[in-house]
């Protein structure tokens, strides 16, 4: 119970605009983006419905809630898609230099691989 702030518990969203609640304190039937992804869900263009806050490294922290209930199917990329993103991380991967694909991307910065710079 130490990490509960009576500031960030605003339910009816009088004070920040929106709900508010504190970490690890919001109700059922809200989810961030990451545990939306997790379910194969995404916000599907819905508002944030909600927020959470918390005191952390740098100030206050704040993550956004999605309502579960107006998530939907996370898009499946097709065989084109995904043959695309192969071969641009595979060009991310490609030294300029020796024409070796690393097992890492190559920095921009650098321009070519760690074995050639």
């Amino acid at each position: 119970m130490a990490r509960i702030r009576a500031a960030f518990h605003d339910p009816d969203g009088a004070r920040y605009g929106i709900p508010t609640y504190w970490w690890r304190g919001a109700p059922d039937g809200y989810a961030t983006r990451r545990q939306l992804r997790e379910r194969g869900l995404c916000p599907g263009g819905q508002p944030v419905a909600a927020q959470i806050m918390w005191r952390g490294v740098g100030g206050i922290r704040v993550a956004y809630l999605y309502r579960l209930d107006l998530a939907r199917p996370k898009r499946i990329p097709s065989a084109a898609q995904l043959r695309a993103l192969a071969k641009a991380n595979t060009a991310r991967r490609t030294c300029s230099t020796c024409r070796n694909v690393r097992p890492y991307c190559i920095p921009r910065s650098l321009g070519e691989c760690l074995e050639c710079v």
